[in-house]
């Protein structure tokens, strides 16, 4: 059984890696810091695959830390996810953005290629892109300058792995390019679990409907979309989970041990914020309390991905709707105000 190491481990994204990376038959690691991140996800894994996973609780800047892990631990692959993801708090805070995001990138590729981890999937963005001149948005899109400090470590990040690849050092690497994840494990034992109040548009309206808001307002409703408010592609957690282990027995297959390659993870379809709020509606029975208001600087109008490379490349396509991803994030919810 392969050892993958998996950094953010018990975060939103993460967590339902580790179940795809379970039912695949791979031994994950966690590495985890919590600072974003609650420890009681490790209860609903356990609860979802019967199993106690090795959990390694620190910072991804401790080198000492990776060395540890890699020493213990034969490991075959890191997918990772530990970073901040706050795009307001990186433009209020942007030395800790890259400090975090940049030098823990650094810290990993130090460690991975002094140990010869050779297989590397990464955590990127659609921030990437900005906003594009023409959709869907393929891998050949022209990338622009970031909107945040947070997309800049996305930006810098890919440069820097596809850097590490040039140079000779033996690293197959992917960066996924995705778009908007939603949703929650089909089990209702794991999901997204925001600390404070959410950035996410999902979570701020299944806790308004649970009450733990009083409303939510949608920012813009005068864009150039078909009912005035922001498009996006949204994308169920547990298909983008199952993009990245994909993406992991890609890179396995490589015979070429120098590789890097960026690939779009989105459903392909575009759906506005009314849109999102209407199907929520609809598969949850309640009526949201919500409001229509100004735009909100540095938001990107309309943007979904062309999926056809990875598609192709990765023999993976969506399987979940958007109905399902608010069927299932609602169910988390319930779960959570129940506790």
């Amino acid at each position: 059984m392969k050892n993958i190491l998996v950094t953010g481990g018990a975060g939103y994204i993460g967590s339902h890696v580790i179940v795809r990376l379970h039912e695949e038959g791979y031994n994950a690691i966690i590495l985890d810091d919590f600072s974003n991140s609650n420890k009681s996800v490790l209860k609903g894994l356990h609860k979802i695959t019967g199993k106690d996973f090795r959990v390694y609780e620190g910072d991804i800047l401790d080198i000492s830390l990776f060395e540890k892990i890699f020493h213990e631990n034969q490991i075959e692959g890191v997918i990772h996810f530990a970073a901040k993801k706050a795009v307001g708090e990186s433009v209020d805070n942007p030395l800790l953005y890259y400090k975090n995001n940049v030098t823990g990138l650094i810290t990993l590729l130090e460690s991975m290629t002094e140990n010869k981890i050779k297989n590397l999937v990464f955590s990127s963005s659609c921030t990437v892109y900005g906003q594009p001149d023409s959709l869907p948005v393929t891998e050949d899109s022209p990338i622009r300058p970031a909107n945040s400090p947070y997309g800049n470590t996305k930006q810098i990040g890919e440069e820097m792995i596809e850097d590490t690849v040039k140079s000779g050092a033996f690293l197959r690497s992917i960066a996924l390019r995705y778009f908007n994840p939603i949703g929650a494990h089909p089990s209702g034992e794991i999901g997204e679990l925001p600390l404070g109040i959410p950035n996410n548009l999902v979570p701020f309206i299944t806790q308004t409907a649970a009450g733990l808001r009083d409303s939510l307002t949608v920012f813009g409703q005068d864009y150039n979309t078909q009912d005035g408010t922001c498009i996006r592609d949204y994308i169920h957690v547990m298909d983008l989970a199952d993009a990245h282990v994909q993406c992991l027995k890609y890179l396995e297959n490589i015979n070429n041990p120098n590789h890097f390659d960026f690939m779009n993870i989105g459903t392909g379809t575009g759906s506005t914020v009314l849109d999102a709020i209407s199907s929520f509606e609809n598969q949850s029975g309640k009526k949201l309390n919500y409001q229509l208001g100004p735009r909100r600087p540095g938001d990107v109008e309309k943007i979904y991905a062309q999926v056809d490379k990875s598609v192709e490349l990765l023999n993976w396509r969506t399987q979940f709707t958007l109905d399902d991803a608010m069927r299932d994030a609602w169910n988390w919810q319930k779960k959570l105000s129940s506790i």
